[in-house]
């Protein structure tokens, strides 16, 4: 039989005819559609293109995952993956927290602890140059120069430090409406008293009229605001007391699940390869496992130093400044009743009101466990160092107790004005007077304070600094766990190879 051949040359192809069907049959059993060269399989009828599945799509990476931990290499990369990144989010946590706490500790030392002391500072300044005042008008001409001198320096540091504590506050802090009403009436409270002064020195009675308004000014207005800065400045030391002591519990939370995937993993290896030990694996569960412990060590040894500037610093110093300020609130209305020469009761009523505040209704002689007010509560508080002092404060005051007792005796019972007025006041500074055992009293709270501040700053100082060598140790250490983990995985990966 003869083999059919081409029309064109010997040898040649057959040329692809432009008419020739290469799609589907028509629907229906039709003819067969007839399709060009190049037309898109979206253009031919009846075609559907297919799916085009890449490795990004969520169904790929499904499968590539699927098909990666099917195979024992598959596995170990992943748990390489899952280990390293459990380990730098360990040592990144970490290191985050601790740093947050170091912040706070150091707030502590430099910012609120200070600013809480300068409240404090110029609430007692204040009271004590209403005090002074008060004793330099009741010593008119025969003023001692000390007493004016300590009047001024009262007034210059309390406007001292409400300039520095308004220069170190936000504007949105609410300590700035106590400071602005302390800025605004300083000035005024000090016109007074030299109105005052300048009376009582030319023998006008006015001048004791403007003395008792000055001083009710600092009693409703100046003293109050004080008050007010005070305890706005304690609440800031308080909440940062509280953040840098606080416990990281999402490190510990961390580091607890990091240690169960290591040893998951591990105890996996083992059970499959026969192998009790892999050296990376064990190199990233002790660096882990040191990071938990330098981050325990580091919180509780910074926070036994932060409590215990608490306890012997803070804490006791703020008692013994409430105690300070009642002290010099008695001394001002022992003066103001002077002052009123009988005028009113209304500064006596002030007088056992501010004493029963500080010492309750203690009589002398009782032991301190069984009294009551802020100078026994001082005595309590107060840390070993300062307790001699302290209770040195408390007998001063039984003196000055008595003595004012004394001078109001001559007051009421005789009749003796001026002998009142001299055993209260005296230009002689070894004169035995009230005014005498008040200045021991203020003298050996003086000295408690400073030394109560020593063992806040002894105690607080460097607790940031400690926490931050912390902070840096945990992420250097989740880096070296990570790192090992790798290490130790990718030598059992060799074995495949």
């Amino acid at each position: 039989m003869a083999t059919p051949v081409g029309n064109g040359a010997p040898g040649a192809a057959n040329p692809a005819r432009p008419d020739r069907p290469s799609g589907p049959p028509a629907a229906g059993g039709g003819a067969p559609v007839l399709v060009k060269p190049g037309t898109p399989p979206a253009a031919v009828p009846g075609v559907v293109p297919a799916r085009r599945s890449g490795v990004l799509a969520p169904t790929g990476v499904r499968a590539r995952l699927a098909q990666a931990t099917r195979t024992a290499p598959g596995r170990l990369r992943l748990a390489g993956v899952v280990l390293a990144v459990a380990t730098v989010a360990f040592g990144g946590l970490t290191a985050w927290q601790l740093e947050t706490r170091a912040q706070a500790a150091d707030r502590v030392v430099s910012y609120s602890q200070p600013l809480s002391r300068d409240a404090a500072e110029i609430h007692r300044n204040l009271a004590d140059a209403a005090t002074t005042a008060a004793t330099g008008f009741l010593l008119a001409g025969a003023e001692p120069k000390d007493v004016r001198d300590r009047y001024e320096h009262d007034l210059a540091t309390a406007a001292e430090l409400v300039a520095q504590a308004a220069a170190r506050t936000t504007a949105t802090s609410p300590a700035q409406d106590s400071l602005a009403r302390l800025n605004q009436q300083l000035p005024v409270y000090a016109g007074l008293v030299e109105t005052a002064r300048a009376d009582n020195r030319q023998g006008i009675p006015l001048g004791g009229a403007y003395l008792r308004y000055a001083s009710e000014q600092m009693q409703t207005v100046l003293l109050p605001a004080a008050a007010e800065l005070a305890a706005t400045e304690n609440d800031e030391l308080a909440n940062d007391y509280a953040a840098a002591k606080s416990v990281p519990w999402g490190a510990y939370g961390l580091a607890l699940i990091t240690l169960a995937a290591l040893g998951w993993v591990q105890l996996t290896l083992f059970r499959r390869t026969n192998r009790v030990f892999n050296v990376g694996l064990l190199g990233a569960t002790a660096a882990v496992l040191a990071g938990a412990l330098w981050l325990t060590v580091a919180g509780l040894t910074t926070n036994a130093a932060l409590k215990r500037s608490d306890s012997e610093g803070a804490t006791p110093l703020r008692s013994l400044n409430y105690a300070r300020v009642d002290v010099l609130t008695a001394r001002l209305s022992e003066n103001l009743h002077l002052v009123a020469r009988g005028s009113t009761t209304k500064y006596a009523d002030q007088w056992t009101k501010a004493t029963e505040h500080l010492d309750g209704a203690a009589v002398k002689g009782d032991p301190l466990e069984r009294r009551t007010g802020s100078l026994p509560e001082a005595v309590r508080l107060a840390p070993a160092a300062a307790q001699p002092d302290v209770r040195d404060a408390v007998q001063q005051f039984d003196e000055w107790h008595d003595r004012h007792n004394e001078a109001r005796k001559l007051e009421v019972d005789d009749a003796n004005y001026q002998g009142a007025l001299d055993a209260t006041v005296a230009a002689a500074a070894d004169a035995h007077t009230a005014d005498a055992a008040f200045n021991a009293t203020d003298r050996a709270l003086a000295r408690a304070a400073d030394i109560e501040q020593g063992r806040f700053e002894q105690s607080a100082k460097g607790t940031g600094g400690d926490l931050r060598t912390a902070a840096v140790a945990a992420a250097l250490l989740g880096l070296v766990a990570a790192a090992a983990a790798l290490r130790g995985l990718g030598r059992r990966l060799a074995e495949y190879r």
